[in-house]
């Protein structure tokens, strides 16, 4: 008689503990990385809260919510004085301007509703690979060192942030967490 297979099991990680420390008995990542799509991931997420709360009589803690920043949609994650300071650099990289006013964004064109879904419990996985890249490109510009550039931006996030290894390592070790992905794109 065949012996049954064992049922795959993924190995934890330390880093990656923090997926089963947030609140929540259900659990969604959406996954971004096309800055021209990213509200996108804005929009759904607040769908995702109402028809929670609309739908099923559940609250924020009731829900465990990650957005994937990376690529494109990694500065998304920075305070609007990271965008005065740095918003030539990040646009410039993103190849992304803002839509109101086809220029150059001062601030975070996505910060007030992103600071909002924080404010639910959404969390952010936040790309340390494409934020190195950028703090290479602001150090550059800018003649600064880029730990120090590292530092800066890792200081003035929006809501506690959670810099994972690289966006797509954070999508998959979400869903090895019992995450649901959403993808934006």
């Amino acid at each position: 008689m065949p012996t049954a297979a064992a049922r795959f099991e993924s190995e934890r990680h330390e880093q990656d503990d923090w997926f089963d420390k947030l609140p929540g008995r259900h659990r969604v990542v959406f996954d971004t990385f096309m800055a021209a799509r990213f509200n996108e991931a804005v929009v759904f997420s607040g769908n995702y809260l109402r028809a929670n709360r609309d739908g099923y009589g559940l609250t924020e803690k009731d829900l465990a919510m990650v957005i994937v920043v990376r690529h494109q949609t990694a500065p998304f994650a920075f305070n609007d004085a990271m965008w005065a300071k740095y918003g030539k650099q990040f646009s410039d990289r993103m190849t992304f301007l803002d839509p109101k006013t086809n220029e150059v964004p001062k601030t975070n064109p996505h910060g007030a509703q992103v600071s909002n879904l924080v404010k639910q419990g959404v969390h952010l996985a936040i790309c340390n690979l494409t934020t190195r890249a950028y703090t290479r490109i602001i150090a550059d510009a800018t003649g600064t060192n880029a730990d120090d550039v590292f530092k800066e931006l890792a200081a003035n996030t929006l809501g506690p942030p959670h810099f994972v290894a690289a966006g797509v390592v954070g999508i998959s070790r979400a869903q090895e967490h019992g995450y649901t992905v959403i993808a934006i794109g």
